[in-house]
């Protein structure tokens, strides 16, 4: 009897672990927590929220500081580890800030969205919009990426990663935002966080209930 119990609760415990959806989240400093302690940055207080809502997930801090859309398509290959369900790709903040021509940030993420595809992982692109001082051509070229690749490759959407902190009274006036930032006017502080994992929260429940379906 003891042994057919042990057996039984071993295999719910196989089950329950299998249903643990990972996730994970490839992107820059503001994905990796740049300048906050570790429980303050964006994987970990995601990750909480997502607890919070009763989600059965564990999430992967992919984030490298000062990456570029090139330096993750060049890590993505062993980003996607075969345990890895699901994927959040949240790139480009530094081509932005490089100025680098956006045709090759097209690239790059159409190849991290094509090594997620051949690794059936689900995706959530989080889009980054050009500011207007490269010129209106740049930005417009800029800003199609995210949504055209991710109506190409089906994948989830959101169209900025600040969504959270843009909605409102900041929208209406920009000097609002400096409260949710960090000194280099950057990087989000701990509250900053908080408001954007708000707005991508739901958007990886929903993520979430995409690989859940295709179990």
């Amino acid at each position: 009897m003891r042994k057919a119990l042990a057996g039984f609760l071993m295999v719910c415990a196989s089950v329950a672990q299998a249903e643990e959806v990972v996730i994970a989240a490839l992107g820059d400093s503001l994905t990796q927590g740049y300048g906050l302690p570790q429980a303050d940055g964006f994987v970990p207080q995601l990750q909480g929220w997502l607890d919070d809502h009763g989600a059965d997930v564990r999430l992967i801090n992919a984030g490298v500081s000062g990456d570029t859309t090139a330096g993750g398509l060049a890590r993505v290959g062993w980003t996607l580890e075969p345990e890895v369900d699901a994927m959040i790709v949240a790139l480009g903040g530094n081509d932005l800030l490089r100025g680098l021509a956006p045709a090759q940030a097209r690239s790059n993420i159409d190849g991290i969205l094509q090594a997620a595809e051949t690794a059936q992982v689900e995706v959530l692109l989080i889009g980054m919009q050009a500011p207007g001082n490269f010129g209106p051509d740049y930005k417009a070229e800029f800003d199609t990426i995210y949504p055209e690749l991710a109506a190409a490759y089906g994948t989830g959407y959101l169209d900025n990663f600040f969504a959270g902190l843009l909605a409102g009274d900041n929208q209406a006036d920009p000097a609002a935002l400096r409260e949710w930032f960090q000194a280099d006017g950057i990087h989000p502080n701990a509250k900053g966080v908080a408001r954007i994992v708000e707005a991508i929260g739901p958007q990886v429940l929903t993520l979430i209930g995409t690989v859940e379906q295709g179990e």
